[in-house]
């Protein structure tokens, strides 16, 4: 099981480590490297082009701006390609937003909320689900963690609100 994460720039690593460290909660191997689609093409091209090869199942591409990482390396492999828009610009992430979603037809990228990490690295666990069963049951258990979680902070407010705080 493995998972590449590409960003446009180092700059955008605090945003998408948490997407590495819950591919790691689940057990999945993580590939992580910095190329741009724009200033150095060929490597995001030789990424692409032998990510299969190399193992990786699914791809989770960051790019700000109007950058087209994601799209770019979507045409150079058919390993699933997951986008995460990051807020990069005084347009809020809304450029890099539209740069992924308006993918032409045939070169689908999936695209996640901006600055989305977390959600990009279970959409690629559930990817990979399809071929490890195991995930399922991972997948499964965080989403009852959660729920536990969700509960214990609505007790907590409630006991808050009863002693008047």
């Amino acid at each position: 099981m493995k998972v590449a994460i590409i960003m446009g720039s180092n700059s955008d690593w605090p945003i998408l480590e948490p997407a590495e460290k819950t591919l790691k909660e689940f057990g999945v191997e993580v590939e992580v490297i910095v190329a741009s689609a724009h200033r150095t093409p060929d490597v995001v091209h030789e990424f692409a082009a032998g990510a299969r090869n190399r193992g990786v199942e699914a791809i989770i591409a960051a790019a700000g701006a109007a950058a087209h990482l994601g799209g770019v390396i979507a045409a150079y492999t058919t390993v699933p390609v997951i986008g995460i828009p990051i807020n990069a610009t005084p347009l809020n992430g809304m450029d890099a937003l539209l740069s992924f979603v308006q993918m032409p037809a045939g070169i689908p990228v999936a695209t996640m909320a901006i600055n989305g990490a977390k959600n990009a690295a279970l959409f690629a666990v559930q990817i990979l689900s399809v071929k490890y069963p195991e995930l399922v049951t991972k997948l499964a258990e965080n989403r009852l963690r959660m729920q536990e979680e969700v509960k214990a902070k609505g007790e907590k407010l409630a006991k808050l609100r009863a002693e008047g705080k």
